[in-house]
Order: C-alpha cells, then sequence, then structure tokens
C-alpha cells in the first residue's frame, strides 16, 4: 500500500524473506480473494509487479473525491505519439514525426513529463534521442507487458485499397509531369485547336 509503482515479486520475497513462488502464490491467492468478496480495491499484476488499486465498478467515486471535476486526458496528438512510440520503440522524435506526418517536439515532452515515454539512449548512425514508454505507461494502460498491446492488423486497410491508392497515386503524378513535360517543350496538347476538337 506504500509503493508509488507495481512491486516485483522478487523484491517483495526478499523483503519478506520468503520464497518467490511462495509469495506470488500468496498475491494471486489475496488477489482472488479481494475480487471475490467485492472489495473497493483491486491487487493487480501490472507493468511486471503488483500494486493496490481502487476496483473499477468504485472508480468514479474516487476520480469525484481525487479530481473534484477535473481531468487530464491526453490529446489526440499525444495518444498517436503514445501509439507510434509504444509499437516502434525505441524510436527518434523525427522518426516519430515522420510516421505522423506532423512535427511531435512539443507532444514528446508533454509525454515524458507525464511519465509515459522516457529516454532510451541515442541512435549510433545520427545520434538521435531514442524513446520507449515506460512501466507508468505499462500500468496506466493495465498492462503486464508490451506483448500484451492488441495487434495493429485489425486497424490497418486492405493491402489491395493500399496498393490502389499508390497506383492511384502513381497514375496521378505520371500525368502531372507528362504534362508538365508537353508544357515545357511547347508540343502540348492543350495548344492545340484541332478541328476535332
Amino acid at each position: 500500500m506504500v509503493v508509488d509503482e507495481p512491486v516485483a515479486e522478487e523484491r517483495l520475497a526478499g523483503a519478506l524473506e520468503r520464497p518467490r513462488a511462495e509469495v506470488a502464490a500468496a498475491l494471486r491467492e489475496l488477489s482472488a480473494e479481494y475480487t471475490a468478496q467485492g472489495r473497493g480495491f483491486d491487487l493487480r499484476l501490472v507493468a511486471g509487479g503488483w500494486r493496490f488499486y481502487s476496483r473499477d465498478t468504485c472508480s468514479a467515486a474516487v476520480d469525484r473525491f481525487l479530481l473534484d471535476g477535473r481531468q487530464a486526458r491526453l490529446t489526440q496528438a499525444a495518444l498517436e505519439t503514445l501509439a507510434v512510440v509504444a509499437y516502434r520503440q525505441p524510436v527518434s522524435r523525427s522518426r516519430v514525426s515522420a510516421v505522423r506526418g506532423v512535427n511531435c517536439d512539443g507532444v514528446m515532452r508533454t509525454l515524458v513529463q507525464r511519465g509515459l515515454v522516457e529516454e532510451a539512449g541515442s541512435e549510433p548512425e545520427t545520434g538521435a534521442i531514442l524513446y520507449r514508454t515506460t512501466n507508468y505507461f505499462l500500468e496506466r494502460m493495465g498492462l503486464r507487458g508490451l506483448d500484451e498491446l492488441p495487434e495493429l492488423a485489425p486497424f490497418l486497410p486492405e493491402v489491395d485499397d493500399v496498393e490502389a491508392e499508390s497506383l492511384e497515386g502513381t497514375m496521378i503524378a505520371e500525368a502531372v509531369a507528362a504534362a508538365a513535360a508537353q508544357a515545357a517543350d511547347g508540343s502540348g496538347e492543350a495548344g492545340r485547336a484541332g478541328p476535332d476538337r
């Protein structure tokens, strides 16, 4: 109850001077017991450790008590940036910006300040700082590890749709290039006014 982040079973076993397996079994038993009794709190395994949480059914009352109507939600830009970091980590800010199509420097600073993202070294070739998600991110998302992130496949467009858009874009680019070439050499169809028109 006194920790501010999930505590690993090994650390708890060391503090209690008991075998890890015994501590792990006791934690799971306590968690199941609290759930069965419908307690207002929950003991959960998240982000590689155990921690007490308010039970979901009590969250509205806890929010009212702690937040007094204030919400600290992430913007759409922050959520998108966080998703790119989560799925591509470790990743540089420039790569995140390239994926999103907009500059994300300010959003990355916000995510670092909120403890959701942290520096993870630098890229050897460019020296760019790399970023990854934190244990706090896993905790807030209710994940035990990154392997529990949902698959992206259901949210991606079908390959045929992407290829069709790519082909359409290529055809438009070729048509624009051809028109520009014709205009440059003065032999474009647009300059002619033949009788068959």
